[in-house]
């Protein structure tokens, strides 16, 4: 049995671990209801992590945030093309919302 002094401690790492998982999966049902399925969320969370970190130990941490920033956009960019300009989505059955 574990001890509630150590479920404290493990319970606060889980949360703050899965917080960007969180917030992508969140993002992901707002764009699934709009008719519209990402399955390269998590992909487009790693370049940006991979290009942050390199970019931290580059320049720093404002250098991370912006090589990241820049990088996961550079990865969805080709989706938002996709989705926006040639208008594809995911194929539903008639009558379904």
């Amino acid at each position: 049995m574990v001890s509630l002094e150590h479920f404290i401690p493990i319970l606060a790492v889980t949360l703050a671990a899965a917080t960007p998982l969180i917030f992508a999966g969140l993002g992901e049902l707002v764009t699934e209801k709009s008719g519209v399925m990402n399955l390269g969320v998590e992909g487009m969370m790693l370049v940006g992590a991979v290009a942050g970190f390199a970019g931290a130990l580059q320049w720093g941490v404002f250098g991370g945030v912006i090589c990241g920033a820049i990088a996961g956009a550079l990865a969805a960019l080709p989706f938002a093309f996709l989705t926006l300009s040639l208008g594809t989505t995911t194929s539903r059955p008639p009558g379904w919302r």
